[in-house]
């Protein structure tokens, strides 16, 4: 497309140079690593584009090879990448695509990383401990990103982290209209919210206003020592005869959810439902999710999710309708912040 262009006379006055104007228009790109394409190519089709054809290749030293077949100049890039099994090999590939943008003079590059990378190493917590996540933004920034999105940060000082702008978007709205359309009348009158831990008592205490439900809280004991083991202590507020929703931003191993249900179903629970954003579902999340304390579980796909990690009581959600507004938004100089009624 021909660019409009009109000369500027020198006028000192006013302090312009001379020099010639080009009218251009803003271009919107998305672009994906191989680790979650169909959510990238849902989050195109929502917005109404094709992902950009790129070349992936993985040589047989393992190094990473990545190569945009159509020219990136002046666009605004969103770069989907999601973190699942092969949390480092990924992470590798999406810096590698972000140098290449750099290289192929994008105008804008935005990392929406739906999942957070590294984000539970958030501080430390004990001497001789490492901070990966604020690691992980310095590898991002250096690389050429201009910009970070991701949904439900495991801990919300990460957009510190990051020296520019950190869109934190909540899938609180793609769960919680689910929940709405399928939680009977008579699990409606008997729900209580339940928050896992005491990290995450305050986006239960969200939900518990949102759904107009009372609210329970899990006390455990974690030994930092050893990794994704658990101890449940006990249990602050009333669950006997309730319907119990445990409210998590992730599942890994699934040792955290299935301890804090089964401690609830022996203090007299009903039914317990699970509603998390990111299925991590590291081994043997499958299987303990499946234990007969859980009735239900529903989860987003920020994370890829394969067929041999799905089982009857789960469900997965779309979160490619939150992602696309939230790129729309950014594109158009627009509000994230609106999409959560100024939350975010």
């Amino acid at each position: 497309m021909a660019q409009k262009q009109k000369k500027v006379e020198l006028d000192r006055e006013r302090g312009i140079a001379p020099g010639v104007v080009a009218k251009t228009k803003k271009r919107l790109v998305v672009v994906t690593g191989r680790s979650h394409p169909e959510l990238a190519q849902a989050v195109a089709a929502q917005l109404g584009i094709q992902v950009a054809p790129t070349e992936h290749r993985t040589f047989a030293s393992g190094e990473i090879y990545t190569r945009f077949e159509v020219s990136m100049r002046g666009s605004d890039v969103f770069l989907i990448q999601s973190f699942g099994q092969n949390v480092n090999e990924d992470l590798m590939e999406m810096l590698i695509m972000l140098d290449a943008l750099k290289r192929a003079s994008a105008k804008r590059v935005t990392v929406v990383a739906p999942y957070y990378p590294y984000s539970r190493q958030d501080k430390k917590g004990r001497g001789r401990e490492p901070i990966s996540a604020r690691l992980i933004t310095d590898l991002i920034a250096t690389a050429g990103a201009d910009r970070i999105m991701s949904v439900d940060l495991h801990a919300s000082q990460i957009q510190g982290f990051f020296n520019g702008p950190v869109d934190h978007l909540f899938a609180k709205p793609v769960l919680l209209s689910h929940f709405r359309e399928t939680i009977t009348d008579e699990e409606r009158e008997t729900l209580t919210v339940v928050s896992p831990d005491m990290g995450r008592v305050r986006v239960a205490d969200q939900w518990s206003d949102s759904l107009n439900a009372p609210l329970a809280i899990i006390h455990k004991r974690r030994d930092p020592k050893v990794a994704n083991q658990v101890t449940v202590h006990e249990i602050v507020g009333e669950v006997a005869g309730r319907t119990c929703l445990l409210v998590d931003d992730m599942i890994d191993t699934a040792g955290t959810i299935v301890k804090a249900a089964q401690a609830l179903k022996e203090n007299g629970a009903r039914k317990v439902i699970v509603g998390a954003t990111h299925a991590i579902f590291s081994d043997p999340a499958t299987e303990r999710l499946q234990d007969e304390a859980i009735d239900r579980v529903v989860v987003t796909d920020t994370v890829p999710v394969p067929q041999d990690r799905r089982f009857d009581k789960l469900t997965v959600l779309s979160s490619a309708p939150l992602l696309a507004r939230a790129i729309r938004e950014v594109f158009d100089d627009g509000s994230v912040t609106s999409m959560f009624d100024g939350a975010a």
